[in-house]
């Protein structure tokens, strides 16, 4: 999907009709592979990660690995240690729920997960020192729950395109654009899809001269964001109400990615909408738009916020909002996905401003997925259960083309 010209989004099902869509016939060539008396697609949950958000990938798989239908599916997690080690991880989802009072982690261990390697083999291998190879069988979908750099950013894609493995969510250089706040931006205004002001600061121009970077901040109105341009939730982002706060919130920001993106504070209401990819030619699909309000005890929707103090936060949808301006949210939801080349899953965050307009502000193309997530929740509001969500994104995943990028 890379037209130029994004299509209507197609209506979001509604809650009294709460049936998933009609499981599509796939064709020869994307039929499961079958391992011995094994019909059922075999599903490898990959999660962690090397990156600042491994718990909340964990707390993501242990929404999916809970939810996900046993009878149709075949299911391996492999987790991903924080030092990048593949490991054949338990199935159990209470070991990797994230609370406040438990940090999940992909522990290491003495054996490793490999994955195919060339187009010519399917099978997943269990290699331990001394030990001859074990073969775990066929791998037909991947479903990457990882959020952040090397997961979500395309490397992980990039990898399993290099064997033709199929997996859920978007290509190469959609998660890789998708990650990058800065370059997700410049391919949103080539779109003609608005964008709030912002200032990026590369690594080099901080190092050369701060005080250059800090006078293009200038331009801004405080409050400003100052965010990691290649990370998420709400990782290193700082709000700041004036210039004596910047130096030190690009450090923080610094401390996650060495590019930073400085943008102007909008006045307005923060809103989401959930997108999921058409089969075959079919626009993609938006849900009923939801709402986010912080209502106590944080500056802005944080990291805490987002997965520790649920009583702080109140997540409505579908969002109290003028019809016009709940489609507008759901034209743009629809205009973001397809101009990146999105496939399967995003969640597009927008502001609608205190002078009646809608902004974008960012694409996320592997949302947090726990059932208590915003994303499986609008399409819960929409008629879209969990369980069912999860078949739909691994019935597209099935589908996809390989060895055409």
């Amino acid at each position: 999907m890379t037209s130029d010209q994004p299509a209507t989004p197609a209506e979001p099902r509604q809650p009294a009709e709460p049936a998933a869509p009609a499981e599509p016939a796939a064709p020869a060539e994307t039929q499961p592979r079958t391992t011995g008396e094994q019909s059922r697609p075999r599903v490898a949950v990959v999660f962690g990660g090397r990156s600042s958000e491994h718990a909340v990938s964990c707390a993501t798989a242990a929404g999916v690995l809970r939810a996900i239908d046993r009878e149709k599916y075949d299911v391996v997690p492999i987790g991903i240690t924080r030092d990048g080690q593949w490991v054949l991880a338990a199935d159990d989802p209470e070991r990797f729920e994230l609370t406040a009072a438990h940090t999940p982690e992909v522990e290491p261990s003495p054996s490793r997960v490999v994955l195919p390697l060339s187009t010519r083999e399917t099978a997943l291998t269990v290699l331990e020192a001394g030990q001859p190879p074990v073969e775990l069988g066929a791998v037909d979908v991947v479903f990457p729950v990882l959020h952040g750099p090397f997961g979500e950013d395309g490397t992980l894609q990039g990898f399993l395109e290099l064997s033709d493995v199929r997996y859920v969510g978007s290509g190469v250089f959609a998660s890789a654009a998708g990650m990058d706040k800065h370059y997700m931006k410049v391919v949103f205004a080539g779109h003609g899809i608005p964008v709030g002001p912002y200032v990026v600061i590369s690594d080099r121009a901080w190092r050369a001269d701060p005080a250059a970077a800090l006078e293009r901040c200038s331009a801004l109105s405080y409050p400003v964001f100052v965010k990691p341009s290649r990370a998420g939730s709400s990782m290193g982002i700082t709000k700041v109400a004036g210039p004596s706060g910047l130096e030190a919130a690009i450090e923080t920001a610094r401390q996650h990615d060495p590019k930073v993106l400085v943008e102007e504070g909008i006045s307005g209401r923060e809103i989401e909408c959930a997108v999921l990819e058409g089969h075959g030619t079919d626009a993609p699909h938006t849900s009923f738009v939801g709402e986010i309000e912080v209502h106590a005890n944080h500056a802005f929707y944080d990291f805490e916020a987002k997965y520790l103090s649920e009583a702080d936060v109140d997540l409505s949808c579908p969002a109290d909002l003028p019809p016009e301006v709940s489609d507008e949210v759901r034209r743009l939801a629809a205009a973001a996905f397809e101009s990146l080349g999105c496939e399967g899953l995003a969640r597009v965050d927008c502001f609608y401003t205190v002078d009646g307009r809608v902004v974008v502000n960012e694409i996320n193309t592997m949302p947090g997925f726990t059932p208590s997530s915003m994303y499986p929740r609008m399409w819960a509001a929409s008629g879209l259960a969990y369980p069912e969500l999860i078949d739909e994104l691994l019935s597209l995943a099935l589908e996809r083309r390989t060895g055409l990028r």
